[in-house]
């Protein structure tokens, strides 16, 4: 009966000719039957083998966590667009990741292909299109979406989701996330100590800036490709925040698009730059258009390293390495006996089982 139902909503989708090729990779791919539940991030319950060893990733925040938890030997597929948005440098971390089927991305799925994977689940974004994620249901396979955010199912599901208490929603959020992850690979406990060692610098940074006023935070603009940047609602803006910055983009709603005017009349004292994006330091500094703001006359225009990811969702690295690295910069002074080096030292070999190399 089941498989006459996941027949019937593959004839729908594809031609009679191609249905007897997915018959075959379905008989082989269809999961281990259910025996728990997890509630996802967009408030889904989602059932799933008891034991899962073939997982394919469609998000690359998830990635990321499935490599610091050692769970990449149950990853069998991951998104076309990892080594964009993770950067071409994250391979040394997951050496895999260079043969790895790539079923998909972040708004897409090739079904074909991932039916050939065999997967036992499903990982994907909170704003994947639903047709997408009906297409992955629809020939039987487990769904779980991720967002890194506490926030009601409607306001999950967008790439620019509403936030009222942006600390409150992405603690809890990103806490959660990590449970979710590590409930699937059977890495709770390694899940436990990331969430802990994340957390344990986030209140040295907010302990060396008691006092700082709102006059004297510096005015801050994160510089991605194509004049995008973060606003409010992103953790992006939460992360200059917490280490004393001001985002002058913080009147933009999440992740979009703005013009050089915008930029020119926010003129922010310093600029930063995703690690993932080197050539947008040299595009800014060779501009003509960007000569006359602050940050660039005074050659305060940082790339990030690798920990830093100033990215819309929060990474467990950039809460215990990133934040601290960009209070440093702003504030050298009451952070001067704070040696990044040994700090990204101690958190790679813990969690990324390697020493911290900077890209070159």
């Amino acid at each position: 009966m089941i498989l006459s139902i996941i027949m019937f909503n593959i004839a729908r989708q594809y031609s009679m000719s191609r249905i007897a090729v997915l018959l075959a990779c379905l008989i082989i791919a269809t999961p281990t039957w259910a025996n728990r539940i997890i509630t996802d991030q967009v408030g889904k319950q989602v059932s799933v083998p008891d034991v899962v060893n073939r997982a394919v990733i469609l998000q690359h925040q998830t990635l990321n966590i499935a490599v610091q938890l050692d769970a990449m030997d149950k990853v069998v597929g991951v998104l076309d667009e990892w080594k964009k948005q993770l950067g071409a440098n994250y391979l040394r971390l997951a050496p895999q990741l260079a043969n790895m089927p790539m079923p998909g991305g972040l708004t897409k799925v090739n079904i074909e292909e991932l039916l050939k994977l065999k997967p036992d689940v499903v990982f994907v974004t909170s704003y994947a299109p639903a047709d997408m994620i009906s297409q992955i249901e629809g020939v039987g396979v487990p769904v779980i979406a991720i967002s890194f955010l506490a926030v009601p199912p409607q306001e999950a599901s967008k790439l620019n989701p509403s936030v009222k208490d942006e600390p409150a929603a992405y603690d809890e959020g990103f806490a959660q996330a990590i449970r979710i992850i590590a409930d699937v690979f059977e890495k709770k406990p390694q899940g436990d100590e990331l969430i802990a060692y994340a957390m344990k610098n986030c209140k040295l940074v907010a302990d060396r800036l008691t006092g700082l006023t709102g006059a004297e935070r510096v005015s801050l603009y994160m510089a991605n490709p194509d004049l995008t940047t973060y606003g409010h609602g992103k953790y992006t803006g939460l992360m200059m925040a917490k280490a004393g910055g001001r985002n002058v983009a913080d009147s933009v709603a999440g992740f979009k698009q703005v013009t050089m005017e915008d930029v020119l009349a926010w003129n922010p004292s310093v600029i930063f730059v995703q690690e993932r994006y080197p050539a947008v330091v040299d595009e800014i500094r060779k501009s003509d258009a960007w000569q006359t703001i602050d940050a660039v006359k005074n050659n305060r225009i940082y790339l990030m390293p690798e920990y830093a990811k100033a990215w819309g969702h929060p990474m467990p690295e950039a809460l215990a390495l990133g934040e601290l690295w960009l209070a440093k910069q702003l504030y050298p002074e009451r952070f001067k006996d704070i040696d990044m080096q040994a700090e990204a030292d101690a958190y790679y070999r813990k969690f990324y089982r390697t020493d911290y190399h900077p890209a070159q």
